[in-house]
């Protein structure tokens, strides 16, 4: 986050003088003019290929069944975010100056926050899908449909969108010497009101979701675990649950190393900020900060691995795209394919194309 700057007779280039309300503190922060455009351009360059490759797959599995459609949604947010990316790489390059308009340092903002919180709601679809299938087979494999799905995503989009249409009018640029700065956050005088603001916003789009998700899987843990009734040792241990797990795996790993570290960097700096603590703990609040901010665009580059561990047609396609052979399509496979027991059926995706003749 870029703050409002005092300019100083006498300073360095590793060195910022911010004025933090009744008080000044020197700021070091060389280290993001490196950190940041690095981070980006990987995940950029890693982002770009992995979520295009994976749009080009999902368009090219149809008929999708609803945890396809939650997988096509996040893979779209991701790839809108890191094509915003490269704006963000030149600021930081070019030692925070923006030279795009104050347009553009909006949408680029928001397209960051949009991503962050439409790629947790879109996790959380995908938990809540596998949770039913599951723990609810029954109601997963008779009640949700694709169109539910996609009434859903159509759903993450508006309710994410109207929540950061504040962020719109709060983010701002400001001159700072010969430089334009784009803030993330907002001008000096409104940041408490930001700060209360964004603080609504995580306890919704973060917070509650995050809570939801602990609390499915550890159902399907429970479930998971327990012995299936007339199945053998080897059943039981078979690839559908292992897919299970790994889509939980995934999740978890995506909130530990991307959501949460930023979210409780991101408290802490705002929280320090309005309290006015002393310089050395605001310079030790704001490095951890900054370092969590790329690890809140790495999840661009984690959620295909999701794509692959757990939807089966994904990782089928791509395998005949890499080795050119012609895949068999869902309804040329045998149906003695398909799970013989009804809690298998929970453990797997569904036939897409059987889904059709159902509705």
């Amino acid at each position: 986050m870029e703050t409002v700057i005092s300019s100083p007779v006498e300073h360095n280039q590793s060195t910022v003088f911010i004025s933090i309300f009744n008080s000044s503190c020197r700021f070091d922060e060389e280290f993001k003019y490196i950190l940041l455009p690095v981070s980006y351009s990987l995940v950029f360059v890693v982002g770009l290929v992995l979520n295009a490759t994976a749009l080009w797959l999902f368009l090219k599995m149809r008929p999708w069944n609803p945890s396809t459609v939650f997988m096509f949604h996040l893979a779209l947010s991701d790839f809108l975010y890191v094509l915003s990316l490269p704006t963000l790489i030149y600021y930081y390059a070019n030692r925070s100056h923006w030279p795009f308009g104050v347009a553009a340092c909006k949408i680029v903002r928001f397209l960051f926050y949009a991503n962050l919180y439409c790629s947790i709601l879109f996790l959380t679809c995908i938990s809540v899908h596998r949770y039913l299938g599951i723990c609810h087979p029954i109601k997963a494999l008779t009640m949700v449909k694709p169109r539910h799905a996609h009434l859903v995503c159509g759903m993450v989009w508006a309710v994410v969108s109207v929540c950061l249409v504040p962020n719109l009018i709060f983010v701002t640029t400001s001159r700072r010497d010969n430089d334009t700065l784009c803030h993330d956050t907002t001008s000096q005088e409104a940041f408490e009101e930001y700060v209360d603001y964004s603080s609504v916003v995580m306890v919704l789009l973060f917070g509650i979701p995050f809570l939801v998700i602990v609390v499915c899987y550890c159902l399907m843990a429970r479930t998971l675990c327990l012995p299936r009734r007339g199945l053998t040792a080897s059943q039981q241990g078979a690839a559908s649950r292992q897919k299970s797990i790994k889509l939980i795996i995934v999740v978890l790993v995506v909130f530990a190393v991307s959501f949460v570290p930023f979210h409780v960097t991101r408290t802490l700096y705002y929280t320090s900020r309005v309290l006015d603590m002393n310089c050395e703990f605001l310079n030790i609040v704001n490095f951890t900060y900054k370092i969590t901010r790329p690890l809140a665009s790495i999840n661009s580059c984690i959620d295909p691995i999701l794509y692959f561990l757990a939807g089966d047609h994904y990782r089928s396609k791509m395998m005949s795209v890499l080795t050119g052979k012609r895949q068999t399509t869902s309804s040329q496979r045998p149906e003695r394919a398909q799970p013989s027991n009804i809690h298998d059926i929970a453990l797997v995706y569904k036939n897409p194309a059987s889904e059709d003749f159902k509705r």
